[in-house]
């Protein structure tokens, strides 16, 4: 690998680290670091990956010697989420299953028919019904486990949920095809008992998370959620963190700041 040397010079110098610290974190002798720095001894894989992760940095920027503004955005992100965390925000509750039947009902007697509404966008709608929420009021509405996964949020309660409720005849799972695509989709029998809400502010806003994105189709959903701070800056199959509404960018926001 050459040309790195000055851009991990530079990382070096912004994190105020010593050539001695760097030395031993890649396992050589410091004269032998200053000339990685001078690039005149080559960088092995190994020591490269343990560079970057000193520097918190990915390593595919690092290897190409440019940091992303989306990389460095999202790290920072990181950080102040898990430096707020040192504090208790609120207190979180317990997640409540019987309430996510009941808005799961309620959302599937709005859009559930609809021709472009499947399992994938029901996860979606689930998730900014949310997320929304606790980005607006700082409270739970269901509080659900969502993880990051390629499609976007998935709810992680939903298949013990359906299963029982389609075991108690409550919905009805339907197989069927949307432009030729495998879609699955569920169906309410029996109405949803509103009264597990805890005011109408909490069906006001599942009604507007509804109107918003009820008409959009998985794909969109989809790369919606994927510009959504929660997801960028979860890790794979790792759940999404409720704090990370508070850095979502306006394209994604729903809480006005100035107020």
């Amino acid at each position: 690998m050459n040309m790195l040397g000055n851009f991990i010079l530079e990382q070096r110098k912004k994190r105020n680290l010593t050539q001695e610290f760097l030395a031993s974190k890649i396992g050589v002798s410091r004269p032998t670091y200053v000339q990685i720095e001078q690039d005149k001894h080559d960088l092995t894989l190994s020591k490269a990956k343990k560079l970057a992760d000193v520097f918190g940095i990915d390593f595919n920027d690092f290897i190409t010697g440019k940091i992303h503004p989306t990389t460095t955005k999202i790290q920072n992100i990181v950080k102040k989420i898990k430096e707020e965390k040192q504090e208790i925000r609120i207190s979180v509750p317990q997640k409540n299953l019987e309430k996510f039947r009941e808005v799961l009902l309620y959302v599937l007697s709005k859009v559930g028919s609809k021709p472009n509404v499947g399992e994938a966008v029901i996860y979606k709608l689930l998730y900014f019904i949310d997320f929304d929420f606790y980005e607006k009021f700082e409270e739970q509405l269901v509080g659900a486990t969502y993880i990051k996964n390629h499609y976007g949020p998935t709810p992680v309660e939903f298949k013990t949920v359906v299963d029982n409720m389609i075991k108690n005849g409550e919905v009805i799972r339907v197989e069927e095809k949307y432009f030729n695509y495998p879609q699955r989709k569920y169906l309410p029998i029996r109405e949803s008992d509103l009264t597990k809400l805890k005011d109408a502010r909490e069906l006001h806003h599942i009604d507007e998370v509804i109107a918003r994105l009820g008409a959009k189709n998985a794909t969109e959903l989809s790369e919606y959620s994927h510009e959504d701070t929660p997801w960028l800056v979860a890790k794979e199959n790792q759940p999404l963190d409720y704090e990370a509404v508070f850095y979502r960018t306006p394209k994604t926001s729903v809480r006005n700041y100035d107020e």
